[in-house]
């Protein structure tokens, strides 16, 4: 099975000081037995700045040299504050160099893919704009995740959003935006279960992008819905990597170990 471990499951023990990006590493190989690793850029950032900023090329390189000694690779890079929509302009500017900084770490990284999201808005109360995308907002997006596909054809990785906010949370709009974007770098962190237009027919629409699957902690609850949705993703072809992202608020090693054994036990069901 290709099975990984979302960084973000340890966020909040990340947040307690009681791991970093090492720490995360060592415990994806020695406690849970994998070889793979989905990185979270939270995990190494400057979180003072308006976007998150990078280490310095030294820390990278001992993050790679870590991931080498140990025999890993990471099948997925989750990047925050480099999105590319927002209504400021400046904003928007800063956003994309940081993403371009980004693009360089996961080359240094070794990253299989490459999450960026789309930008915009989580929910409908902010302003509704999973529900509406204007034209602009569509050519801008196009226009950059091809400018960041054509980056990750150098660089030996696939680059897309996840469906996480802003039209992404739309299947109709993220097909769209995937149709328009027509390159063979491009792919879609596929979160199952995760829409907030048409659900019931998300994760199907966007199955042919995938390059990467999450599934989180409540849906791993519901193990025949769960189920459904793996037997129809591998039903079209998915052959990429299956992870467990659950942010739990306490006891997170034991809560990983509970989605991971789910998600074998889903996966094999679904074969």
């Amino acid at each position: 099975m290709k099975l990984s471990i979302g960084g973000y499951s340890f966020n909040n023990t990340f947040l307690e000081g009681k791991m970093d990006v090492f720490g995360y590493l060592e415990t994806v190989k020695y406690r849970y037995g994998l070889d793979t690793v989905d990185l979270y850029n939270g995990f190494f950032v400057d979180k003072s700045k308006p976007v998150w900023k990078l280490a310095d090329e030294d820390y990278l390189v001992k993050i790679r040299e870590a991931l080498d000694e140990k025999g890993m690779t990471v099948v997925n890079f989750a990047i925050d504050t480099a999105s590319l929509w927002d209504q400021d302009e400046e904003k928007r500017e800063l956003q994309y160099q940081n993403a371009l900084e980004h693009l360089k770490a996961a080359k240094i990284l070794g990253a299989k893919t490459v999450r960026i999201d789309t930008g915009g808005s989580y929910s409908k109360e902010e302003n509704g704009d999973f529900y509406e995308m204007s034209n602009e907002q569509y050519e801008h997006l196009v226009t950059r995740y091809q400018e960041y596909c054509k980056i990750g054809a150098d660089y030996g990785f696939k680059v897309g959003p996840e469906n996480h906010m802003g039209p992404s949370l739309n299947p109709h709009f993220l097909k769209k935006i995937a149709e328009g974007i027509d390159h063979p770098s491009f792919g879609v962190l596929l979160h199952v279960d995760r829409w907030k237009v048409d659900a019931a027919l998300g994760d199907e629409l966007i199955a042919p992008w995938a390059c990467h699957i999450h599934f989180g902690g409540n849906t791993l609850a519901m193990e025949e819905r769960a189920t459904a949705i793996a037997k129809m993703l591998v039903g079209t072809g998915f052959d990429d990597y299956w992870a467990v992202e659950h942010n739990a608020p306490k006891n997170q090693y034991v809560e990983v170990e509970w989605t991971l054994a789910t998600m074998k036990k889903i996966l094999g069901n679904a074969q």
